[in-house]
């Protein structure tokens, strides 16, 4: 889904300017976009809270009225309770009476689509079982495995240098990479690719074009996956016995894709500005008071990827939050606002590790189904950064870094750091070229050593649990040809460590610490 803005944040309009008063619109609804609301959202949180509580009237892009959902369980009962608030847009009421129009800039968002997150029911059942039942089967030791593999590719391209940018060179390409071996499709990742992925949420011109390109990167990846299925999230999504049609599974993909994307790397941002940042967080992280998953967890309380959801609409005349809700209504769910409740978090500096309450994630039926995923993508990418270059340290000014803004996140535009130069890693390989190579059989995608030997489980459509999947070594159904020693690195050149063979000695702690490395 494309989430369309032609406010970019730092733009002064010119004296006179009606865009001076974009604060505040008809009947004293304050404005969910524009200078205020996309630099300093949680400042208007703040106002919105104070002015009606819980549960605060706004506009949207045409000045056109929704209800923003800024308290905990409200928001809770707003995401629990799809017999009275449905995710499916055709009941709002704005687009039945053409109060929003079919060009209006959030079209591409409430457009309802034949995906999961725009049905109830039966239907949202059988599509989501058909997402969660597919995620169910990845292998996440081996999806772990290759983010630190291609975290560490992408700190060989500038830890040489002594500087980066971690935004674009490093928390915008993890997330793709990693997402591009789940689905199957290594050999489609590169520049154009992520940002597309990346203009396509912007609202640029060239938005259209960038969802065209993702669209035609699917439909190629589905038509091969209906004729040469393989251990890979788009083939168990093709073959599962919902029996999506290939528009169905192409627009699934593509939401995952773009849903993954954006979040993970935004939150790989957040966290890695947190660290570079913030004195406490940094010091307890290195002493060894807090690990990275616990960090992780403590920036989806304090900055989640997604700041608000739209949306969802009034089945019926309701009350939330003492406003009067009626048929039809848009809400928000606000992510960001909630994760501030004074009710939960009277005091926002207290320390939240350990507590997965947040609403990063949203909730209800439509939870996220690939968080553990994207946690896994933000736990092992950062601390493979953190270990490679310890000594981190921000590049600018803390008032300098930018954010582009909107209805739905706020994206760090850049994060300059420096550090000593080191010297690069010997990967085992490249871990794409490697999963791309043509001449492997379809889904061999190990980059590590060889996995031991298990039977290969007898084909099931329903609720099979593989014994491989992306990242993981097919179970070979010959004998194995002997493994080759590997290659002395070049002298004065650090190797990342392979994955322990299975009959290697080692203690249960080593042991208990590598797999959780994804080593």
């Amino acid at each position: 889904m494309t989430t369309p803005f032609h406010h970019e944040p730092g733009a002064v309009p010119p004296p006179q300017c009606p865009a001076h008063n974009l604060g505040t619109g008809p009947g004293g609804r304050r404005r969910l976009y524009g200078p205020e609301a996309e630099n300093d959202p949680a400042g208007l949180y703040d106002k919105l809270r104070a002015e009606h509580g819980t549960v605060a009237p706004v506009l949207l892009h045409g000045d056109v009225p929704a209800w923003l959902v800024l308290g905990h369980s409200e928001n809770l009962h707003l995401t629990r309770t799809p017999s009275q608030f449905s995710r499916d847009s055709r009941r709002w009421r704005a687009l039945q009476d053409g109060s929003v129009a079919p060009d209006h800039p959030l079209a591409p968002i409430f457009t309802w689509q034949p995906v999961c997150v725009f049905a109830d029911g039966a239907k949202h059942e059988r599509q989501r079982g058909a997402v969660t039942d597919s995620m169910e089967r990845i292998d996440t030791r081996g999806v772990r495995r290759h983010i630190n593999r291609f975290s560490n590719r992408l700190v060989n391209d500038f830890s040489e240098k002594g500087s980066a940018d971690l935004v674009s060179q490093f928390a915008d390409h993890l997330p793709m990479m990693v997402m591009c071996a789940i689905f199957g499709m290594p050999e489609e990742y590169d520049e154009r690719l992520v940002q597309a992925a990346r203009d396509m949420t912007r609202g640029t011109e060239t938005a259209v074009a960038s969802n065209a390109h993702i669209v035609g990167v699917l439909n190629r990846l589905v038509e091969r996956r209906r004729a040469e299925p393989a251990p890979d999230f788009a083939s168990w999504l093709v073959e599962h016995p919902a029996t999506m049609t290939d528009v169905e599974v192409v627009e699934h993909l593509r939401l995952i894709l773009i849903a993954a994307y954006e979040s993970t790397a935004n939150l790989i941002a957040n966290v890695l500005r947190m660290v570079l940042t913030d004195p406490r967080f940094r010091a307890r992280l290195s002493g060894g008071h807090m690990t990275v998953p616990e960090a992780v967890e403590q920036t989806l309380w304090d900055e989640p990827p997604f700041t608000a959801v739209f949306g969802r609409w009034a089945v019926g005349d309701t009350e939330l939050g003492g406003q009067q809700i009626k048929a039809g209504d848009a809400l928000l769910v606000g992510i960001a606002p909630a994760n501030t409740d004074p009710t939960v978090r009277p005091d926002l500096t207290a320390n939240m590790e350990g507590n997965r309450a947040h609403l990063a994630f949203s909730g209800g039926p439509h939870e996220c189904p690939g968080q553990d995923i994207g946690r896994a993508i933000a736990d092992v990418g950062v601390d493979a950064l953190l270990m490679r270059l310890p000594d981190l340290e921000l590049g600018v000014e803390e008032s300098e870094l930018r954010w582009v803004g909107n209805i739905m996140s706020r994206h760090l535009v850049e994060l300059p750091v420096k550090f000593a130069p080191s010297p690069q890693q010997k990967l085992d390989a490249d871990p794409l070229s490697v999963m791309a190579r043509a001449t492997r059989p379809a889904g061999d995608w190990e980059i590590s050593s060889p996995a031991r030997p298990v039977p290969e489980p007898a084909h099931s459509l329903a609720g099979m649990q593989p014994a491989h999947a992306p990242g993981a070594t097919p179970q070979p159904r010959q004998a194995p040809a002997p493994a080759t020693a590997p290659a002395e690195p070049a002298p004065g050149t650090a190797v990342v460590p392979q994955q322990r063979r299975p009959a290697a000695p080692a203690r249960l702690w080593q042991a208990v610490s590598r797999w959780w490395n994804g080593y």
